[in-house]
């Protein structure tokens, strides 16, 4: 998969030299730097299933953008960004009638997540329509992104061997998920966002975007000896950024 990912970054910059020696469309020469940060809300695609609710978090950061032509009505940029992002699960334990389990040890219904730090890099394609300098501007954007495991913390309020197996349904009378390291610490996916821009000249760009993440690989093994098929990362974002120029055309169209 990794070669994929290099390929589309490949393409991505190749398209962008392209654009900057034809010239087909009206060039751009603009390098923006900020910060950027939001609310994250995640699980991970166990196969077998594990029940679950989204576990809340954070992520925050730093961006970069190169906005490179206008092509007819649409503004194309290259972005990316460095972030430190809490993701994980949070398991759902239920019983057969749907009640919480409790534990016979505390007499408290059961609670299990675990948060997992990563530093998350994006590389997306970005394409924009409206004003550039001064007004609002809705923008769509998608890519692949790479991500390297920090840390992973897990918060529960009982004893993993005195977990209420009995009540617990299926794969979680097991739960080998709740004791087992993180096994893999590289991820890497496809992200894709939309948002809106309003910018101000003279002080900066501030963005609202909306953005989901789908990882293509697992933090555990998934051969066939091993317990899971599959552990994917699924994260949903809601991030605001704020972008100020560092290089701006010197292009009377640009408004």
């Amino acid at each position: 998969m990794i070669k994929y990912i290099r390929i589309s970054l490949g393409i991505l910059f190749f398209m962008t030299f392209l654009h900057a020696k034809s010239q087909i469309g009206d060039f751009r020469n603009e390098l923006a730097v900020g910060v950027t940060g939001g609310y994250t809300m995640s699980s991970v695609g166990f196969v077998p299933d594990i029940p679950q609710n989204s576990l809340g978090g954070y992520t925050a950061g730093v961006a970069l953008r190169f906005t490179c032509e206008k092509y007819f009505k649409s503004i194309c940029a290259l972005v990316t960004e460095i972030n430190i992002t809490k993701t994980g699960w949070k398991q759902s334990i239920l019983d057969a009638q749907d009640q919480p389990v409790i534990n016979p040890s505390t007499g408290a219904a059961e609670e299990y997540q675990r948060t997992i730090t990563y530093i998350q890099i994006p590389f997306l394609a970005r394409l924009g329509w409206g004003r550039e300098y001064k007004g609002a501007q809705f923008y769509v954007q998608a890519g692949p992104q790479i991500g390297f495991y920090l840390n992973d913390k897990i918060k529960s309020n009982y004893d993993y061997d005195l977990r209420n197996q009995s009540d617990r349904l299926g794969v979680l009378q097991e739960s080998p998920q709740e004791v087992m390291p993180i096994e893999r610490k590289f991820d890497y996916g496809i992200t894709a966002g939309a948002g809106l821009e309003y910018s101000i000249p003279r002080v900066g760009h501030f963005l609202l975007e909306g953005r989901y993440y789908y990882g293509l690989a697992d933090i555990y093994s998934n051969s066939k000896k091993d317990f899971f098929g599959r552990s994917n990362l699924s994260v949903i974002q809601i991030k605001l950024t704020y972008l100020t120029d560092l290089i701006r055309s010197k292009n009377p169209n640009i408004k």
